[in-house]
């Protein structure tokens, strides 16, 4: 699958780059495509969530009242969850969220994600570029070039570039990545994927591997 390569004003070069159709041609797995995702939600969550039961709770066992005669339920002790500042019934405690997706599946889960971005033309491919400086100015020159600046962009690079990254670090609708942090989610979580031209051969080398 051949794609012309564009500058940084959008303008043919006159190149082109060679998509893999193992890569960027498969039929989308819906499922792979379910788990891959769920499996970065979850592994953003710390899971440090606490609260203090019954037996956590600071202070005396004393029972408070008689168990009979007073005309209300009975009650052991303060810290009786139905009392204010008692322990918390099953409350949330600290634990992983993290699942376990095989290898396999999530490199098919990318695959999908490149081909649906691929068959709906929501992928571009530009020159390696980069910035003298640090300069929000420069990297929404370049989206406009693109028309992708009223969209949600994901810009994979081929090599970390501290200047693009900065530039674009300012724009809720922008972010850079390199080929090795690509994942799923960031994929799918794009309108629009902008693929360094060295990145192409990265990933097409990287998901062909079996």
């Amino acid at each position: 699958m051949k794609v012309s390569v564009v500058d940084q004003k959008g303008k043919d070069t006159g190149r082109q780059v060679d998509l893999s159709k193992d890569v960027f041609g498969v039929d989308p797995h819906e499922h792979a495509l379910y788990l891959d995702v769920k499996q970065y939600l979850a592994h953003q969550r710390q899971g440090t969530h606490k609260t203090k039961e019954r037996a956590e709770i600071k202070g005396s066992t004393r029972k408070i009242k008689k168990q009979k005669g007073t005309g209300t339920a009975r009650a052991g002790s303060l810290k009786n969850p139905l009392f204010r500042s008692g322990g918390r019934v099953f409350g949330p405690r600290v634990r992983s969220y993290d699942q376990k997706v095989n290898k396999n599946v999530k490199r098919l889960a990318r695959k999908s994600a490149l081909s649906l971005k691929a068959k709906n033309k929501s992928l571009t491919v530009v020159e390696d570029f980069d910035f003298d400086t640090p300069k929000t100015k420069s990297f929404t020159a370049v989206l406009d070039a693109l028309g992708v600046s009223d969209k949600k962009s994901l810009l994979v690079l081929g090599a970390a570039s501290k200047n693009v990254y900065m530039s674009a670090r300012n724009l809720q609708r922008a972010e850079v990545v390199t080929d090795a942090e690509l994942s799923t989610y960031k994929i799918v979580n794009a309108q629009h994927l902008i693929l360094a031209e060295s990145a192409v051969n990265s990933i097409n080398s990287n998901l062909n591997t079996k």
